[in-house]
């Protein structure tokens, strides 16, 4: 490497340190408000807290102001009477130190936890509105980290470690007055040896943050990791892949370790470089006081050396404490920038676009040429456009990644179209109010989720407010009944985390009674009985047919048989609607729904039939289905050749 390029590459770094240094400095002054937004509620604490802690400190003076009295005038002038009253006073101060120190942890310490409780009550306050497009691009375990670790080390902005801070610098002011009465010139000396140490501990600091900041982060992600591991265990367990992931946990768990030895390394340094502070301070003020006390004619007293020695411990203190204190600190900026960078995440009923509150709504959802992508260059859907009337069914089939599943997420108002507009009786549905839109909708979706309660409140989940019998009577449309009422707890078992202690259909079922509970008039059904079996599909869909009966129905459904019933199909294909129509029409016209159609029966039709298996009755109607199909789709075939 040349001489240029070496100098390119230190004016390189000295560029990247001042951004660092200005970045740093910036963050504190971003994080002023929210630290300020915290502090004036609990501005009649830290009145109190401040007043104890001032009492405290002036009373943990009296020890020290008393050893030049006690050794120049009751030992060495003999006057005895002194000793009560100067015995007397210190008990007294140290009383009162006691009390207001317990005073001050106690209010302190409690105001501390009560924030804590507050921030992650806000956290996740926000977090649960913010748009389901956070949520694709951050890991629950990491949102989980946001809201419960990286709040704790607030507690310091309120709590006795910054009060502690405070109250030493005070200490150390009253200390400076006092030593500068003994001797200006030890003063003078001791303070250029703290204001050096001071400066060096600032730089210290300012290297030491980013690897705290960097360990929330680990922390985040291993925790992360940790939740999805164990959330799917059974995929785990299914593949023998414990040993990969403890493996994968211990490789972050060691991120960690890494990142805490590295900060204690930097701890360590401090520490004993204030120890080595301590000791080159204290030798000076022994070597310099010694010679004062000895020159001829004495330039200070014994008493006046021994009390400058025991203030000068309250004036090194603060330094001291910088160590201890100055991490927490450090880590409790580190940990409300975390918090803050989740909270300026806008919500999304805080858009300012979606100021329309709507009433009852009909349920006419129309699509106006809506293109929509995930992200920028990868475009989704394609000009799509459609009406579904109220009380009508619209059906989307299509092979997987086709974009059914983004239409949905459109009609829910989970995302705003990039092009065109979706409206709901000819409302521009990116314009209007969350809370006055979603409270009429129903969803039912493949993944079924339950919460870990019972039955009935998992149900009730979706009316809070409604009545036992209005629960029961939508557990029996869903044919909830059947299997719940067969617990010994009846609709009060617990069906544990997402539900694991219900089979797929049974949770399917409950997922239905929340929905027909709900009462919605735009209803979305994404393969809402994918998990049943064929008997069991065919009680539900009774119920489906009250539960979609006078609503605005969407259905996603891979088993085509499901829909023929819908008032209209919307075959969807690389992200465009690519045909339309009722079952009769597009099976009909035999282009792409009469390929699915008639490729899905013909399959489900032989599906796992092992040899001599085709004797029945059933099963040779199924066969003789098959044929048809096949005979009509040679014959389309021609036809079309023949055109």
């Amino acid at each position: 490497m040349g001489h240029g390029d070496r100098r390119a590459n230190r004016s390189r770094n000295t560029e990247a340190s001042s951004k660092v240094k200005a970045s740093q400095s910036e963050r504190f002054r971003e994080l002023w408000p929210d630290i300020k937004e915290m502090i004036l509620p609990r501005r009649g604490i830290f009145a109190m807290g401040f007043l104890l802690m001032v009492i405290n400190r002036v009373a943990s003076l009296v020890l020290p102001y008393s050893t030049k009295p006690l050794i120049d005038r009751v030992i060495g002038h003999r006057q005895v009477e002194l000793l009560a009253p100067l015995v007397g006073a210190v008990l007294g101060a140290t009383l009162l130190q006691g009390v207001t120190s317990y005073y001050l942890t106690h209010l302190l310490s409690k105001a501390g936890q009560r924030l804590i409780a507050e921030l992650r009550a806000k956290v996740q306050q926000h977090v649960g509105r913010l748009a389901v497009s956070y949520y694709d691009a951050n890991k629950s375990g990491v949102l989980v980290a946001r809201i419960m670790s990286d709040v704790e080390g607030v507690r310091n902005l309120v709590g006795t470690g910054l009060v502690d801070f405070v109250g030493g610098v005070l200490t150390a002011v009253f200390a400076l007055v006092v030593l500068l009465r003994i001797s200006p010139l030890m003063t003078g000396m001791t303070t250029f040896f703290v204001i050096a140490f001071s400066l060096t501990l600032n730089q210290a600091f300012a290297k030491i943050r980013p690897i705290f900041r960097e360990r929330g982060k680990i922390n985040a992600e291993v925790t992360g990791r940790l939740t999805e591991s164990l959330g799917g265990v059974r995929v785990v367990k299914g593949y023998h892949a414990e040993a990969r992931e403890a493996e994968v946990f211990a490789g972050g768990v060691q991120r960690l370790l890494n990142n805490v030895l590295k900060s204690l390394t930097a701890m360590s340094l401090m520490s004993l470089s204030a120890t080595v502070l301590m000791g080159i301070v204290g030798a000076v003020v022994w070597f310099v006081g010694a010679h004062q006390v000895l020159a001829v004619p004495p330039k200070m007293s014994l008493g006046d050396l021994m009390t400058f020695v025991a203030f000068l411990a309250f004036l090194i203190a603060p330094v001291m404490q910088v160590v201890n204190i100055g991490t927490q600190l450090t880590e409790a900026f580190a940990g409300l920038e975390r918090t803050r960078e989740v909270l300026r995440e806008r919500p999304e009923d805080r858009d300012p676009r979606r100021a329309v509150a709507l009433g009852t709504i009909r349920g006419e959802v129309d699509f106006f040429n809506v293109g929509f992508s995930y992200e920028q260059g990868k475009q989704v859907l394609f000009d799509v456009s459609f009406r579904a009337a109220p009380g009508t069914v619209t059906a989307l089939v299509g092979p997987s990644g086709s974009g059914k599943s983004t239409i949905i997420s459109l009609v829910a108002a989970f995302h705003i179209p990039n092009e065109g507009v979706v409206t709901v009786d000819g409302v521009d549905l990116s314009t209007v109010r969350l809370d006055s839109y979603r409270t009429q909708l129903g969803v039912v979706l493949q993944d079924t989720f339950l919460f870990d309660g019972s039955i009935e409140e998992n149900v009730a989940f979706a009316r809070p407010d409604a009545t036992h019998e209005q629960i029961m009577e939508a557990c029996r449309i869903a044919r909830v009944d059947e299997f719940a009422e067969a617990f010994e707890k009846g609709y009060g078992t617990i069906v544990g985390e997402r539900g694991v202690k219900l089979s797929g259909g049974q949770r399917q079922r409950v997922s239905i009674a929340r929905a027909i509970l709900a009462d919605p008039r735009i209803l979305i059904l994404d393969e809402a009985t994918s998990s049943l079996d064929s008997e069991s599909e065919a009680l539900i869909q009774e119920g489906l047919k009250y539960l979609m009966k006078g609503r605005t129905t969407f259905v996603i459904a891979h088993r085509l048989s499901t829909i023929r019933r819908a008032d209209q199909i919307l075959v969807v294909e690389g992200g465009r609607l690519v045909e339309r129509g009722t079952h009769e029409q597009l099976y009909a016209l035999g282009g792409r729904y009469w390929d699915l159609y008639t490729r899905q029966h013909g399959l489900e039709a032989n599906l796992f039939l092992a040899p001599g298996e085709g004797d029945t009755v059933q099963e040779n109607g199924a066969k003789g289905e098959a044929k048809e199909a096949a005979a009509l789709a040679e014959a389309m075939r021609l036809l079309r050749g023949n055109n």
